[in-house]
């Protein structure tokens, strides 16, 4: 039988803007008693346009992954040849997973734990898992948006801090001609904006165990962060629908200057003749195809909930196929932009340091706030690059963090209604009150020593323990709810049921996918991300403590 949905109608969405009013009463019935009574019908919050919907997807699945992660691994991974599993990857896990999640969410018109409780109690948990992984995701990744701001606020210097070795921050390692007719000293020296990154910005200890104090000018700006997201999604769908007509478009006007300037530089085109030049020896390897996968994941953002949560405030007669498929096929052609505009910098950076292009790709935060920084040095009008290039890293960091606090907010809306309302917290209290947690909480990413908790954190809540959230969902939906009913649902909705395509995704080949990255994922690795140091027993046990929490989440709440 269909999960019972909210008491609201087609009619009731026509008589009413929901968007305004958020309940009504009905009166003249009868109660249990025989008494007449009211009854309250609850309206939910719904997109002002279809359009907002949609560029709030589009501002979620492109986020700074789309920019640091997937050039480096198109590169890496075969380079135009990783275009062929990254594209069966999209339309086999990608394209139809992102299909399940919105279905989920526009028909049980729920959040991520209640959509699943209605549609498989017994994997209401791995709901919870998503909300969980989604929250943890958020507390840090506006971490990143502090550094992007961070460095947004010197480029208004009159030199910029990381073009010299002139710094007090700076040491005897520091070394800043890196003209083709320079020979560069034969020590382990470093560039300015390396050092800058790492002894300015994050003012780095030695390890995770020595955390150090707080950075306060991060703090400062981590405040400033969480008060953008604030007044960002405070009103729900109505503010955050809003503010994404320019955080969603604006990075794809930065990203095409910085293109036609990355093409007109000495070195351009031996970067960009890197990135997409095949080697087709490389789709043996069965690291390639997971890459292939991890991307897609990663980047439409399956399993964090944000999906279904946005979703449950479509209208129900929504066309989802038309959504699925614009925002999969735009998120993969943003990918496919920003690698032609960093291997366009970066074999310009190869070609002024008399270097291979291999010498000078990274990906990570590396790529963003050293390379980058450092090739801005020596263009002319360098602090216009610097503030458009950041001020780019700032928009598309925002999109994808107003969906992941979203996620909790609904969920604790959806569930909590009636406690909330009794102590008069209204729906904007209760973003300011996830605002601060998350404000306080985001602290030990912003010690001396906070670049290993943060490394620690995103190498595993959203890497293994995703891939088991994201399995337990899909068996849950799929399998014991059904992917025949799940086809019904849309077709209720639309007038159309999905293609057999989809079907066969759902059932059997995107869970087979899952399975197999998890089974890859799950080797004890200590990803540092440009951290040169030996990862002690304690930091493989920490993080690995993070995977049975989330899996038990899964199944036993």
């Amino acid at each position: 039988m269909p999960p019972v949905l909210n008491s609201e109608t087609e009619e009731g969405e026509h008589l009413m803007t929901p968007q305004i009013k958020e309940s009504f009463t009905v009166s003249g019935g009868e109660d249990e008693g025989g008494q007449g009574g009211t009854q309250t019908v609850e309206i939910r919050e719904k997109w002002s346009r279809k359009i907002e919907f949609i560029l709030a997807c589009v501002g979620y699945a492109v986020g700074l992954g789309n920019v640091w992660r997937f050039p480096y691994l198109c590169y890496k991974s075969g380079g135009g040849a990783f275009l062929i599993p990254y594209f069966i990857m999209l339309f086999l896990c990608g394209i139809p997973l992102f299909y399940m999640e919105l279905a989920v969410g526009q028909y049980t018109r729920e959040g991520p734990i209640k959509a699943l409780a209605k549609m498989c109690p017994i994997f209401k948990g791995a709901g919870a898992a998503t909300v969980v992984v989604a929250y943890l995701l958020c507390t840090y990744y506006n971490v990143i948006i502090a550094w992007a701001v961070y460095y947004l606020i010197n480029t208004f210097r009159s030199e910029l801090p990381w073009a010299s070795c002139n710094n007090s921050w700076n040491t005897a390692n520091c070394f800043s001609d890196y003209s083709s007719n320079t020979s560069r000293p034969d020590n382990n020296s470093v560039s300015p904006a390396e050092e800058y990154y790492n002894f300015n910005v994050l003012d780095r200890s030695k390890g995770i165990d020595e955390p150090g104090e707080l950075r306060w000018q991060l703090v400062l700006i981590l405040l400033f962060t969480w008060i953008l997201v604030y007044f960002s999604i405070w009103k729900g769908v109505r503010s955050s629908g809003k503010v994404v007509y320019f955080t969603a478009t604006f990075p794809y006007i930065v990203l095409v200057i910085l293109l036609v300037r990355g093409v007109t530089l000495p070195g351009a085109w031996k970067g960009i003749e890197y990135f997409i030049t095949p080697r087709w020896e490389l789709l043996y390897e069965p690291e390639v195809w997971v890459n292939a996968a991890s991307q897609n994941f990663n980047s439409i953002g399956i399993a964090f909930g944000s999906l279904i949560a946005m979703a449950s405030y479509n209208k129900f007669s929504n066309n989802i196929f038309r959504d699925v498929m614009s925002v999969s096929l735009l998120n993969a052609a943003t990918s496919l932009l920003a690698g032609f505009v960093i291997f366009s910098i970066l074999g310009y950076i190869a070609t002024l340091q008399n270097k291979e292009v291999d010498d000078v790709v990274t990906q990570g935060p590396g790529l963003v706030f050293v390379t980058y920084p450092a090739a801005f040095n020596t263009m002319s009008v360098p602090h216009l690059w610097a503030a458009l290039f950041f001020f780019m890293l700032l928009c598309l960091g925002l999109d994808s963090q107003f969906a992941m606090v979203e996620v909790l907010v609904t969920t604790l809306w959806d569930h909590f209604k009636g406690f909330f309302r009794s102590w008069k917290i209204n729906r904007e209290i209760l973003v300011l009150l996830v605002c601060v947690v998350s404000f306080f909480l985001g602290f030990p990413h912003i010690t001396q020593g906070g670049i290993y908790v943060f490394t620690l954190l995103d190498s595993y809540s959203s890497g293994i323990s995703l891939m088991y959230v994201a399995f337990f969902e899909v068996i849950g939906i799929t399998w014991i709810y059904g992917a025949l009913r799940l086809s019904r649902n849309v077709q209720e909705m639309t007038g159309s049921k999905p293609f057999l395509f989809f079907i066969i995704c759902w059932l059997v080949i995107s869970p087979a996918l899952i399975f197999v990255r998890m089974y890859c994922k799950f080797e004890i690795l200590c990803i540092a991300m440009e951290i040169q140091s030996t990862c002690s027993h304690t930091l493989n046990a920490s993080g690995l403590t993070f995977v049975p929490f989330t899996t038990q989440l899964c199944v036993l709440v």
